[in-house]
């Protein structure tokens, strides 16, 4: 999917974008995709409370782990700095209700005079959801990003008793219970994002997107998927350096 014989490359960068990043000095590689069949399995609850159900949990995000790191081993073999526009797609297919495929695909990049010198700490290639103007206006304020950061979570929320749901017939009231718990499970996603990005040593975290789906499990049975950039400071600009970053919610 990368360039054939290093003559040519391939992309989902629009032109503007691909005429941006050569403003800042990145030069796309290929196309890289990685994907991952995964079998849901079985959650055992008590299915009258509310709570996380963390087999699904754990399943979706090891499916989409499995999915990003074949993605960055396509880019490491490419020799990029990293991997912009990333996006993860599921799929579902005839084959049964409990397998699902994940893919996650993006451009490879690299820094055309210095190759290497933007990717992460660690040495590994960054990755970022950001489109080729975010990462262009990003490279001009003097910030690099360091990896595609992402919480999930899939709650459980109990079904409310008759006697609940007869008192609120006809009124205006809060529904207290599913509140709380959407709210729980919210939180829950989004600290994982940032704990991801903590690790990565990231400063904060951009285009933060809060996206929330039944896929496959019932109405009561819903996952939260929080995904964001995380970000760093480059050489010129003082690590040590606070910014604030306003993080937007959608659902």
């Amino acid at each position: 999917m990368g360039s054939s014989g290093g003559k040519t490359f391939t992309s989902d960068l629009s032109v503007s974008e691909f005429a941006l990043l050569d403003d800042v000095g990145f030069q796309p590689l290929g196309f890289v995709m990685g994907t991952s069949i995964y079998h849901v399995g079985i959650q055992v609850a008590r299915w009258g409370s509310s709570q996380e159900l963390t087999v699904l949990t754990q399943a979706m995000y090891s499916a989409r782990e499995l999915a990003i790191s074949r993605m960055e081993a396509e880019a490491e073999e490419l020799g990029a700095d990293g991997i912009c526009g990333v996006h993860i797609e599921m799929n579902m297919y005839a084959w049964g209700q409990d397998v699902l495929e994940f893919v996650a695909a993006g451009t490879a990049v690299k820094l055309r005079e210095s190759p290497g010198a933007a990717k992460r700490p660690d040495g590994k290639v960054f990755t970022s959801d950001l489109s080729g103007q975010e990462l262009f206006i990003l490279a001009q304020r003097g910030y690099l990003p360091v990896a595609f950061c992402l919480g999930t979570c899939v709650y459980h929320v109990a079904h409310q008793s008759f006697m609940a749901t007869l008192k609120q017939t006809g009124t205006n009231t809060e529904m207290g219970q599913y509140t709380q718990d959407v709210y729980t499970a919210r939180e829950l996603a989004l600290s994982r994002m940032q704990a991801e990005a903590e690790k990565a040593g990231a400063v904060g975290i951009v285009g933060t997107t809060l996206t929330v789906a039944n896929h496959i499990w019932g109405e009561h049975a819903t996952e939260f998927l929080a995904v964001g950039t995380a970000i760093r400071p480059t050489s010129q600009r003082h690590s040590s350096e606070t910014i604030t970053l306003t993080l937007p919610l959608t659902k």
